[in-house]
């Protein structure tokens, strides 16, 4: 009975280190997943904005009261967070808007995207 105590209490240290060690790799891939990525979010635009908004300066077609990304990135009022905000809750924004059921990271995607168009 000593030895199977014994033996477990080498082996939890060693579990515990493994454990500790995937947590900590768990945490850092998921950091490193959370940063947004602009490219990531054109791709999203394009397939999921550009029949409304034009998404890209190569567009030449959108609907005439959705505005332009490059609009919404160089107004001043429409900070990140508010965009962001939009995106998450599209209804509360306005009711053309269908909302999409973006994840956290896609709406960041979106977010970097039309930031990037910023001059």
């Amino acid at each position: 009975m000593h030895r199977l105590f014994a033996s477990i209490a080498l082996a939890v240290p060693a579990v515990t280190a493994a454990v500790l060690a995937v947590s900590v790799l768990e945490l850092v891939a998921a950091e490193a997943a959370e940063v947004p990525d602009p490219a990531n979010g054109l791709r999203l635009a394009r397939r999921w904005c550009a029949a409304c908004h034009v998404v890209e300066p190569s567009q030449t077609a959108a609907a005439a009261d959705a505005p332009a990304f490059a609009a919404l990135a160089a107004d001043p009022l429409r900070a990140e967070d508010a965009i962001a905000n939009i995106l998450a809750a599209p209804a509360k924004a306005h009711s053309k808007m269908q909302d999409l059921a973006l994840s956290r990271l896609e709406i960041g995607d979106l977010v970097a995207y039309i930031k990037s168009l910023r001059r």
